[in-house]
């Protein structure tokens, strides 16, 4: 059986990252979390005291340092992201990460070496890859795109009961204002902008349980497979 790169993008909480990794979980696929990865670079520079908010000489040369890769590690069903060797997957999902990573993923030099670096991965296909602009910079000729999308209220219930899972301690208000900010930065940036790629199908969550979500995304999956 032919082996295909399906793209997921969209806005957080829409269960998008949930979809792909239990996608690539039935098809065989790698799953890869574009986001774990721009994370883990916001806490590459925050452990570092790197100045995020410009995009300096020393943030560019930073970028040479750091490795990003997934790994199926003990106690975790589906591949955890590893920076530089280590397993970073609690840290990077820590509210000071999430404060801080759109932020990051603005600047060019950001973007273009976490592309290269994806896109290394999607070589041998066979991989469901998740984010904000993955089927439009990533992967434009991925076989399948999928853009989701829920309404903001469902998306923050659903991004808080993931946090408290976690223990970490916040509020809806809190989740809303983050998910707003992130939208507009995410939405509005020069580089790799969150938008719905041409030929991406629309997949509107709000009203769809993750198995819902996930058998509706296989079965096009299904369809360019055996296309």
């Amino acid at each position: 059986m032919k082996k295909i790169n399906i793209a997921v993008d969209g806005y957080a909480g829409t269960g998008k990252s949930t979809t792909a990794k239990k996608l690539a979980q039935k098809l065989g696929y790698l799953f890869i979390d574009s986001g774990a990865m721009y994370r883990a670079v916001s806490l590459y520079l925050l452990r570092n005291k790197i100045d995020f908010d410009i995009e300096s000489s020393e943030l560019i040369a930073a970028l040479d340092d750091i490795y990003i890769d997934f790994v199926i590690t003990e106690g975790h069903l589906h591949p955890t992201v590893r920076l530089n060797g280590q397993e970073v997957e609690n840290e990077i999902r820590k509210p000071e990460i999430s404060a801080i990573v759109s932020p990051v993923a603005v600047h060019k030099s950001v973007r273009r070496a976490m592309v290269a670096q994806q896109q290394r991965m999607g070589l041998e296909k066979g991989v469901v890859m998740d984010g904000r602009d993955i089927g439009t910079v990533v992967f434009p000729q991925a076989e399948l795109k999928v853009f989701v999308v829920a309404d903001i209220e469902i998306r923050a219930q659903r991004r808080l009961n993931e946090m408290l899972n976690k223990g970490i301690n916040t509020n809806l208000e809190a989740v809303i204002q983050n998910l707003k900010e992130r939208d507009h930065i995410d939405s509005s940036r020069e580089e790799g902008p969150l938008k719905q790629a041409e030929d991406a199908i629309l997949l509107d969550t709000s009203s769809m349980t993750i198995e819902n979500q996930v058998e509706s995304v296989y079965r096009l999956a299904m369809e360019r497979i055996n296309a």
